[in-house]
C-alpha cells in the first residue's frame, strides 16, 4: 500500500525501497550461516559464535558481535555480494569473540584469511556511507 498523494518520484522510491527489502530477505534465506561459520571457524581456528543471524537492521555496520553472549548479527545486505566477502565479515565477526577491539592481534587472526584485503576493498568500493565499517 502506498500513501495517498504522493509524487511519482517518491512513490518510485517507497516501491524499490521495498523490492530491495524483499530480494534481500528471499536471497538471505539461500545462506546458511550456520554451515558457513561452522566451515570458517574450522578452517581459521576461530571460535563458534553461540548464534548467528541474518538482520535487517544493520544501518551502517555488516556485522556486529556481542562477545558476552557470543552472539553474531550479520547485514541481510551481504547476502546477495559474493561469499568470499560474506567469509571475511563472518571472520571479522568471529575474531571479536576472541580479542575486543581491532589491534594487532585482532588483525593477526582476521588476515589469516587470504582474502580478507580483497574483500575489504569490494565493501569499500559498494559502501555508499564511505569507508566500510564491519
Amino acid at each position: 500500500m502506498i500513501p495517498d498523494g504522493l509524487d511519482a518520484e517518491e512513490e518510485t522510491r517507497l516501491v524499490d525501497q521495498v523490492v530491495e527489502r524483499v530480494t534481500r530477505k528471499a536471497t538471505s534465506a539461500q545462506v546458511n550461516l550456520e554451515t558457513r561459520v561452522d566451515r570458517l571457524a574450522a578452517s581459521y581456528s576461530l571460535a563458534r559464535p553461540a548464534s548467528i543471524e541474518w538482520s535487517e537492521r544493520q544501518g551502517k555496520l555488516w556485522g556486529s558481535c556481542t562477545p558476552e553472549d557470543g552472539r553474531i548479527r550479520v547485514s541481510s545486505r551481504l547476502a546477495s555480494m559474493p561469499g568470499w566477502v560474506l567469509d571475511l565479515v563472518l571472520i571479522h565477526e568471529m575474531a571479536h569473540l576472541e580479542v575486543s577491539g581491532h589491534g594487532p592481534s585482532f588483525q593477526e587472526l582476521v588476515n589469516r584469511y587470504e582474502l580478507a584485503e580483497r574483500a575489504m576493498g569490494y565493501l569499500i568500493a559498494v559502501s555508499d556511507r564511505g569507508p566500510a565499517t564491519v
